[in-house]
């Protein structure tokens, strides 16, 4: 009993130094378009500037992910999240020193994969940090802390408490992971790969392909793929959508607030819904969800108030389906692999992430109305639930990797 407690005790631990960590990711993946109002007067910014500098933390955010995943299963969890946390605050406040728009492109490059590094060792922190059957419960409270950090961030730039310094935003953004990191080395329980275990770092990749692995991993690929394709739709076009169909700026603003509280609750029942004796049809009927939400959110009249509901609905039922991918995720490898097996599937969805963006701009300048630009959405959707379904069936006819 004793022994129960104590490894619960350091399980919440974990898991709460995990979401704190997330809050910060979030927080900081959004600091740039915060910022973004105040960088233009300030460097004379050109819109291909604004867009090459929106993106360019994506871009480390992959080769973050793949490094992250590798040192976690190299050197454990703890080191790989420290590290993450380091790299990202060191240069996210080193941003406020920049003096030209090279300086401002090189360093959100090196804090995207600070950023990009951290997550996947804080989806192993979390499910490494419960037992098998609330593994789901565990990562969805840690992603949880992502949206919670965008809404911070988002309410920051909508009640204007950042002022006329674009400087602030980047150096509390960096500080915080800065003073996070020693309590995450000194506080963290053991979570660490057994060094004999992930010895044959050069035969990890192979691993990934083996037969019991191989169609695991492509579905993971795809899922994560389409579905950080719609995620990030939604995270850069929403607000500019929302202003096509007449909302102010402001107002478009405070339904991505709400999106990003939605997304939230979104996450925590995703958990649940992950770790239920049956996932397959409730996470059939929460994909169906969100197709049905991207419908309505197109469908609504532009009405503030059915805006925010919208905004509220869509951000729950979106995020309810990447908290249901990253709780999947852990599932498909065995312990020596699966920092390396997440890493490279984030960095596969970061692609996604990418390409949803400029999917949206073809499809804006061809003359798609917002309204055909969230139905364009709902079959990326379906395809993501499908996969993920598939991957879940598949988890259940066979034990979990410990």
């Amino acid at each position: 009993m004793t022994n129960t407690i104590a490894l619960r005790t350091r399980g919440r631990r974990a898991l709460t130094l995990a979401f704190l960590a997330a809050i910060i990711e979030g927080f900081d993946l959004q600091a740039a378009g915060v910022a973004v109002p105040k960088l233009v007067p300030a460097f004379g910014l050109t819109p291909p500037q604004i867009g090459l500098f929106l993106s360019s933390a994506t871009f480390g955010l992959i080769f973050g992910a793949l490094s992250g995943g590798w040192i976690a299963d190299r050197w454990g969890r703890r080191t790989g999240l420290v590290l993450s946390l380091l790299t990202f605050g060191i240069f996210s406040v080193a941003t406020i020193f920049a003096t030209s728009f090279d300086q401002l492109l090189v360093l959100r490059i090196l804090t995207g994969v600070g950023l990009g590094g951290a997550l996947p060792n804080l989806i192993n922190i979390a499910a490494e940090s419960v037992e098998p059957g609330r593994r789901g419960w565990a990562v969805s409270i840690m992603y949880a802390g992502v949206p919670l950090g965008g809404a911070i961030a988002s309410g920051v730039a909508t009640l204007g408490l950042h002022g006329d310094d674009w400087h602030s935003i980047f150096l509390v953004g960096g500080l915080m992971p800065l003073l996070l990191a020693p309590f995450v080395q000194v506080m963290l329980p053991p979570l660490a790969v057994v060094r004999q275990k992930a010895s044959a770092a050069t035969v990890r990749l192979r691993t990934l392909f083996q037969p019991q692995t191989l169609v695991g991993t492509l579905l993971l690929w795809l899922s994560f793929f389409l579905g950080l394709m719609v995620v990030y739709v939604l995270l850069n076009w929403m607000p500019q959508l929302l202003v096509a169909r007449g909302l102010t700026k402001n107002e478009a603003s405070l339904v991505q607030l709400l999106f990003n509280v939605g997304g939230v609750a979104g996450s925590l029942i995703g958990g649940r819904i992950f770790d239920s004796p049956r996932p397959v049809i409730p996470v059939l009927l929460a994909f169906a969800a969100s197709a049905a939400a991207l419908i309505m959110l197109g469908i609504l009249p532009a009405e503030l108030v059915l805006m925010l509901v919208g905004g509220v609905l869509v951000g729950g039922a979106i995020l309810c389906m990447q908290a249901i991918l990253y709780a999947t995720a852990p599932q498909c490898y065995p312990f020596e692999i699966r920092g390396t097996g997440v890493g490279i599937a984030i960095a596969v969805g970061r692609l996604g992430s990418i390409a949803g963006p400029l999917f949206t701009g073809f499809l804006v300048a061809a003359g798609a109305t917002p309204t055909q630009v969230m139905f364009a959405l709902v079959p990326l959707t379906v395809l993501t639930g499908t996969f993920t379904v598939v991957l879940l069936f598949r988890r259940t006819r066979r034990p979990a990797f410990a």
